[in-house]
């Protein structure tokens, strides 16, 4: 199993890596640390709600105040330990909710079924994701034989072609899109449109004068 530690103050940055975490076939368990702050700024996360968009289990913890570190240690262990045939609702898989838009998700079914139906099929998105973006470690990993991969490329360009944008930016546009809607369902900030202590030491100490 994965356990995912997130920071809860800066939730909409650290789900990126979250979204990819849940497409590779391995139970993941969500930690949200910093919660202390979260709920000293007055802001709220509904945890169930994550949970529930993410498709695993949430748990709230703060490290510097060492609460919820072993219900969340627990959760990954017991997510671990789960067979197959326990029910979904209990998160014993992690199901991954996101779906990107029409023309990539054309392309991904085509990859799978085109040189992915050998391998587990929890792991089959996954490797559909990364064959789209061209990764290349993945490439040479699978040795997809030419004629193949010709026939995915024009699938790939298709999609590209549709979109108007390359691969990989697709894939990434279409995370941040999902993860923005997660966002708008999940967390209230208190005070919204203000900046936080952070982003204002960000503007002095990044500003490029």
């Amino acid at each position: 199993a994965i356990l995912n530690i997130v920071d809860g103050t800066n939730l909409e940055r650290n789900l990126y890596l979250t979204t990819q975490l849940t497409e590779l076939g391995i139970p993941v368990v969500i930690a949200v640390n910093m919660m202390d702050i979260v709920k000293k700024n007055g802001d709220k996360i509904n945890i169930q709600e994550l949970s529930r968009q993410l498709g695993c289990k949430v748990v709230e913890i703060s490290a510097l105040k060492g609460t919820g570190i072993m219900e969340a240690a627990n959760k990954a262990v017991a997510a671990a330990s789960k067979k197959t045939h326990t029910p979904v609702h209990e998160f014993s898989q992690t199901i991954p909710k996101h779906e990107f838009s029409g023309p990539v998700e054309h392309a991904i079914a085509h990859i799978e079924e085109a040189v992915l139906h050998d391998m587990p099929e929890e792991q089959q998105r996954w490797y559909a994701i990364k064959i789209f973006e061209r990764d290349e470690k993945v490439l040479a990993q699978l040795n997809i034989p030419q004629e193949k991969l010709s026939h995915i490329e024009n699938d790939i360009k298709a999609a590209e072609d549709e979109l108007d944008d390359d691969a990989e930016s697709i894939i990434t546009n279409d995370r941040y899109v999902y993860i923005a809607e997660l966002i708008k369902g999940c967390y209230k900030k208190k005070s919204a449109g203000k900046l936080s202590s952070s982003d204002k030491i960000d503007r002095i100490v990044t500003n490029r004068w």
